[in-house]
This record gives structure tokens, C-alpha cells and sequence, in this order.
């Protein structure tokens, strides 16, 4: 697939990704404090069946591109540490694995129904703060070396 394709659907995929991300930190945890525990409860759940839903097709065309458009850089990854732009890249694909991470052990937790609060406030924050690192390196990438 040719380079421009995988880089618009990967930018597609990061948007839904990342705004559904944003979304549940910035927005939903604002409202969690203004409406009542019961009808945040079925609220809460809607919006994780629906994103359930689509997330993993959202997450597979993520990473199925971002490993297409990281062949293409294959020399500055197979030397990350001999230029800027290799070493943020290396980056870039550390954290997004991260991600992944977290995302797995979210939907295994959800799945085994050992999700709590606790565990899910902490994912939500730590992929947050991922995707902000991430969007920041991919623009640092282009922009520093």
C-alpha cells in the first residue's frame, strides 16, 4: 500500500482513537461529578459497548498502518540513536506499544470483569498522557531533525 494511503489512515485511526480518549478524560470525568451515580453508571456503560464496538477495528488499522509507514523509515530505525529524527520515531513506537498494552489490559480486565474505577481511571490517564507524548513526537519528528 502506497505510503499516502497509510499515512491517511493512520491519521483517521490516531483522531477516532485519541478523541474518544480525550473525550472520557476531559469531558466525561467533568460530568461524573454533576450527574447522579446510577445514571452515570448507564451512561458509562453505553458509551463502553459502543466504543468496544469499534475500538479494536480502530486500533488494528492504527497500528496496521503505523507498521506500513515504519518500513518506510526502516534505516532510521534500524539506527535510532544516529539521528534525531530515528530516536524520536523509537520513541514515538515505544509508547504506542505502551498503548497497546494498556489497551489489552483493559479489554482483558473488561473481559474477566476485574476492571474497577481505580484501574480504569488510572488507563484512561496513562493512555492520555501517552497520546499527548505521541502526537507531540510526531510533530518534534519533523519539525527538529
Amino acid at each position: 500500500m502506497s505510503y499516502p494511503v497509510l499515512l491517511t489512515l493512520h491519521l483517521f485511526a490516531a483522531l477516532i482513537f485519541i478523541g474518544t480518549v480525550f473525550f472520557e478524560v476531559l469531558v466525561l470525568e467533568r460530568v461524573r461529578r454533576m450527574v447522579p451515580p446510577d445514571a452515570m453508571r448507564v451512561v458509562e456503560r453505553a458509551i463502553g459497548t459502543r466504543a468496544r464496538s469499534f475500538m479494536p477495528w480502530v486500533i488494528l488499522v492504527l497500528f496496521g498502518a503505523g507498521i506500513g509507514m515504519a518500513a518506510h523509515y526502516g534505516s532510521a530505525l534500524a539506527h535510532p540513536l544516529t539521528s534525531l529524527f530515528g530516536l524520536l520515531l523509537t520513541i514515538k513506537i515505544v509508547l504506542a506499544f505502551s498503548v497497546l498494552g494498556h489497551f489489552i489490559t483493559a479489554m482483558v480486565s473488561m473481559k474477566r470483569k476485574t476492571m474497577t474505577a481505580r484501574r480504569s481511571h488510572f488507563i484512561h490517564y496513562s493512555i492520555f498522557t501517552h497520546m499527548v507524548l505521541i502526537v507531540l513526537l510526531a510533530k518534534w519528528m519533523f519539525y527538529l531533525h
